[in-house]
């Protein structure tokens, strides 16, 4: 049994000991250091992945969204500020702690400027989803601090920072944030920035946790109450960071647990074959439940209100609106009858189209026909078009030159056309 657990023992060590794999300790800690620093360069490219990130929320873009993470240097003085208080270094807190007020200050002002110019005010989707954290916030931004500060630490980083900085997303909150300010809509800025704080301080912790984890040493010339009182104050922090997190999140699962409870009632209680629930929806003290086709009986529905007790309803009011089967089939009737009148109508003024497309053609070719026959008759007329005019036959007869025909001529030719197109009112215009 002993030699079991020295074996178990030894392989898990094998498996999963960190400090085999651990970084210089001098070389992180100055990486650490200069990542915590917003000047120059490190502050355009903040600026510029904080108008990156700004544009895919405006444009609902998941993909720029994700880029700008990926450039942005943020991460660096929340990291600066976890490690710091793990090796009780209060020079590099203060540091860090600066660098982090100033970045998030130009963030939100750049965020700010876009959206207060920007032509699309419509909040979407991507923006709607950083103003309401949860608890799950919470261990995302954890999770995803331990894997960046065990990514820093070690000798193999790989690809990991990058992950992590599209997992904790840092960028989108504050740029919500820069939203909510811009459009004056402050439940936006605040629970925006309630998200980059969570992400903050999480970050943070489990920075100090790993730097603990890995057992680094603390600084040199420790003002040890300095550490302590550091400590406390992130500790602190931590707790008040929670509180909301949790009731926000307790809220939400309630909300979950509640809308699975009306429709496991519905399903299992109302629903019956050749009835169709439309919706089902929870008001105040209502439950209201739209139904259409085969009628729910008075009998059945009180034997429903009678059993709401068994799946925690019991403080609602069932109210059932539903449409009788002989009604929907009424409905359904009607419908079709106008449906079938339309089509009526459809194809009697089709039919009609039909026909003076028809009449149309024949005009166009009698026209072919009669220009050349009275042209033999009556070598200077040029032409004759033949066609309707308000509905009316109308021959229109062109002289060569504008010659004018005699008057014997003219009558033989008005006689002629009416009994070779064969229409009585026939108006015949020469020109």
């Amino acid at each position: 049994m002993k030699l079991g657990y020295h074996f178990l023992k030894k392989t898990l060590s094998e498996y999963f000991n960190l400090l085999h794999d651990k970084e210089d300790e001098r070389s992180v800690v100055e990486q650490v250091k200069n990542s915590s620093v917003f000047r120059g360069t490190n502050l355009w490219i903040l600026m510029f992945a904080i108008l990156i990130a700004s544009l895919g929320l405006n444009v609902n873009s998941t993909a720029v969204i994700i880029g700008a993470m990926l450039i942005s240097p943020l991460m660096g003085p929340i990291i600066g500020m976890g490690f710091s208080v793990g090796i009780s270094d209060m020079g590099m807190l203060k540091l860090a702690l600066k660098n982090y007020c100033v970045a998030t200050l130009i963030s939100v002002v750049t965020a700010t400027v876009y959206f207060f110019v920007s032509p699309l005010s419509e909040a979407q989707s991507e923006l709607l989803a950083r103003t309401s954290p949860s608890l799950y916030d919470v261990l995302i931004a954890f999770f995803g601090g331990a894997a960046g500060v065990l990514a820093l630490t070690c000798k193999s980083k790989g690809q990991v920072i990058p992950g992590v900085a599209i997992a904790t997303a840092l960028m989108p909150p504050l740029c919500t944030a820069g939203y909510g300010l811009a459009t004056a809509q402050w439940n936006y800025f605040f629970g925006a920035f309630y998200l980059f704080f969570i992400n903050t301080v999480f970050i943070a912790t489990a920075t100090f946790l790993g730097v603990k984890l890995l057992r680094f040493h603390t600084a040199r010339h420790v003002d040890q109450g300095a550490a302590n009182r550091g400590r406390n104050v992130m500790t602190l922090v931590v707790l008040l960071t929670l509180i909301p997190a949790a009731v926000l999140t307790v809220n939400i699962v309630r909300q979950n647990v509640f809308e699975t409870k009306v429709n496991d009632f519905v399903r299992s209680e109302l629903n019956r074959s050749g009835t169709q629930i439309l919706s089902s929806h929870a008001e105040g003290d209502t439950l209201r439940v739209v139904a259409v086709g085969k009628e729910i009986t008075d009998g059945e529905i009180e034997e429903a209100r009678e059993r709401m007790k068994f799946y925690g309803l019991s403080d609602l009011q069932l109210v059932v609106i539903q449409a009788s089967s002989e009604e929907s089939f009424a409905l359904a009737a009607s419908q079709l009858s106008t449906a079938e009148q339309t089509n009526t109508l459809l194809s009697s003024q089709v039919a009609e189209l039909q026909h003076q497309l028809a009449v149309y053609s024949a005009f166009d070719t009698l026209s072919v026909h009669v220009t050349n026959e009275v042209q033999t008759l009556f070598p200077e007329v040029e032409g004759v078009a033949v066609g309707k005019l308000g509905g009316n036959p109308v021959a229109v007869v062109t002289c060569h030159g504008g010659r004018q025909l005699a008057t014997a001529n003219r009558e033989r030719l008005e006689a002629w056309l009416r009994t070779r197109i064969q229409e009585r009112k026939l108006e015949i215009i020469i020109k």
